[in-house]
C-alpha cells in the first residue's frame, strides 16, 4: 500500500473514533476501539512506509532539482560562453540533448545495469524500464523513485560534460549516439563498479559524490575524444577566446549552487554528513578559486574572470569524492592543490601535449577527480575534524591501505573509459563520421547542423 494510501485511511479512522467517542454509549466505545485497532493493524504499511524519512525524501528531491539546474541551465550556459558565436547554439543544443537521450536511457536499462543486484562488475536486468520502482520501493530511508531520478541526474550531466572536450567540430548526430552508447558501455558499469555493489565498492574505494564515476569518466572521455576527432581548425594559431564570460559566469554561479545537491544530497538524507558535505564543497570552491587567480597574476600579470570561475570548477571537481569524508580544513587543503595541479594540467594539456580539449574537461574534471580521489585516501577521517587526517575508526582503513585502494579505483577508471571510449569513436567514425567538413566548421555549427543563429541583431 502506498503511503499516502495510508495516510488517508489513518485520518479516516481518526475522525471515526473522535465522532464515536463522543457520541456512543461507553459500553460500545471499548468495542469500536478495539475493532478500529484491528483494521488499522491491517492498513498498515509494510516495511517500505516503516523505513521512509520525511525529511530525507524532502532533501533528496531537492538536491536532485539542484543537479539537474547544474546541467540545465548551469554546465549549458557556462560552455554556451566559451565557444565562439557561431557555435553558442550547437553547444545549448547538444546539452539539452544529452540530457533527454541519458534520462530516456537511464529509465530503460541504465537503473537496472547499475544499482540492481548482479555481480561483481555490472547489475542485473531485474529493473528494465523501473520494473517495481514503485510507490511502496524504497532505497534506504527515501523512496527508491526519488533515489532513482537523483542518481538520474548524474547520468545526465556526466556525458554532457565530455561535450566541452569535442565542441565547436562535432557531428549532432553522431554524437547522439556516441552518448547513448558511451553511457551503457562507460558510465553505467562504473557506477554499479562504485555505488552499485561492485567490486571497487567491494574494495572500499572511497568516491562520496563521483569523483571517479563523474568526473575521471567523463575527463578521459573527453581527452580521447579530443585526440581522435582532432584539433579544430586554426588551433594554436588562430584566437580562439570565449565570445560571451558574461554567459560563462553566469553559468559558473549556477554551477557553484547546484553542486550543494551534487555533493549534499549524496548522503541521501538530511543529515549532519550531508551538512559538512557542503560545507566542504563551498570551502573548496573558495580556495580553488582564489589559487588559481593567484597562479594567473603569477604566470601572466593579470588575474582573468575566466581564470576564477574555472578555479572554482576545479576546486568543485575535486572535492567532490571526499566531500563526505573530509573536514574543513582538508577541504581548503584540496581546493589549494585543485587550484595549482588544474592549472599546471591546462597549460601542458594544451601548449606541450598540443591536444585541443576544447573546453578543459580533461585539465579540470579528469585531473581534479584523480586529485580528489587521492586525497579522499589521505584526509578522510570518522571525526571530521579541521584539519581531518586519516584514522581507523569506523571501518576506515589505514592511510596506506586506503591510498592503495583509492589508487586501484583511479586507475581502473581510467584505463577503462580510456579503452573504451576509443573503441567507441573508432568503429563510429567509418559508419557515421565523427567532425563536420572544414567548410562547415568555418560558418558554424549553429548554421550548418540547426539552421539557426545564436544572435540576429
Amino acid at each position: 500500500m502506498c503511503i499516502t494510501h495510508y495516510q488517508g485511511t489513518f485520518g479516516y479512522n481518526r475522525a471515526l473514533i473522535q465522532y464515536r467517542t463522543l457520541v456512543m454509549p461507553r459500553h460500545d466505545r471499548l468495542g469500536s476501539l478495539l475493532f478500529l485497532i484491528l483494521i488499522a493493524g491491517v492498513v498498515t504499511p509494510g516495511h517500505a512506509a516503516s523505513t521512509l524519512d520525511k525529511a530525507d525524501t524532502a532533501w533528496v528531491m531537492t538536491t536532485t532539482a539542484l543537479v539537474l539546474f547544474m546541467t540545465l541551465p548551469g554546465l549549458a550556459l557556462f560552455y554556451g560562453g566559451l565557444v565562439r558565436a557561431r557555435n553558442v547554439l550547437s553547444v545549448l543544443m547538444q546539452c539539452f540533448a544529452v540530457c533527454a537521450l541519458a534520462s530516456v536511457l537511464w529509465f530503460a536499462v541504465g537503473y537496472s545495469l547499475a544499482f540492481s543486484e548482479g555481480n561483481a562488475l555490472i547489475g542485473g536486468l531485474d529493473k528494465v524500464f523501473l520494473s517495481g520502482v514503485g510507490l511502496d520501493s524504497t532505497a534506504g530511508s527515501i523512496p527508491e523513485p526519488v533515489f532513482a531520478l537523483f542518481q538520474m541526474t548524474f547520468a545526465v550531466i556526466t556525458p554532457a560534460l565530455i561535450v566541452g572536450g569535442f565542441a565547436e567540430r562535432f557531428k549532432f548526430s553522431t554524437l547522439l549516439v556516441f552518448t547513448g552508447v558511451w553511457l551503457l558501455v562507460v558510465y553505467v558499469p562504473v557506477t554499479h563498479w562504485v555505488w552499485g555493489g561492485g567490486w571497487l565498492g567491494q574494495l572500499g574505494l572511497l568516491d562520496f559524490a563521483g569523483g571517479t564515476v563523474v568526473h575521471i569518466t567523463a575527463g578521459v572521455a573527453a581527452l580521447v575524444a579530443a585526440i581522435v576527432v582532432g584539433p579544430r581548425s586554426g588551433f594554436q594559431k588562430t584566437a580562439m577566446a570565449p565570445h560571451n564570460l558574461t554567459m560563462t559566469v553566469s553559468g559558473a554561479g549556477m554551477l557553484w549552487v547546484g553542486w550543494f545537491g551534487f555533493n549534499g544530497g549524496s548522503a541521501l538524507a538530511a543529515n549532519s554528513q550531508a551538512g559538512m558535505a557542503m560545507l566542504v564543497t563551498h570551502l573548496a570552491a573558495a580556495a580553488g578559486c582564489l589559487t588559481w587567480m593567484a597562479a594567473e597574476w603569477i604566470r601572466f600579470g593579470r588575474p582573468s574572470v575566466l581564470g576564477i570561475v574555472t578555479g572554482m570548477v576545479a576546486g568543485l571537481g575535486t572535492i567532490t569524492p571526499a566531500s563526505g569524508f573530509v573536514g574543513p580544513g582538508g577541504a581548503i587543503v584540496i581546493g589549494i592543490a585543485a587550484g595549482v595541479v588544474c592549472f599546471a594540467a591546462t597549460l601542458f594539456v594544451e601548449r606541450t601535449l598540443r591536444i585541443d580539449d576544447s573546453l578543459d574537461v580533461f585539465p579540470v574534471h579528469g585531473v581534479g577527480g584523480i586529485l580528489g580521489t587521492l586525497a579522499a585516501g589521505i584526509f578522510a577521517s570518522s571525526s571530521l575534524g579541521p584539519f581531518s587526517g586519516h584514522g581507523y575508526a569506523d571501518g576506515i582503513q589505514g592511510m596506506g591501505h586506503q591510498l592503495g585502494v583509492q589508487l586501484i579505483g583511479v586507475v581502473a577508471v581510467f584505463v577503462y573509459t580510456g579503452v573504451a571510449t576509443w573503441i567507441i569513436l573508432k568503429v563510429l567514425n567509418p559508419v557515421m563520421g565523427l567532425r563536420i567538413n572544414a567548410d562547415s566548421e568555418q560558418i558554424g555549427l549553429d548554421i550548418s547542423e540547426h539552421e539557426e543563429r545564436g544572435y540576429d541583431l
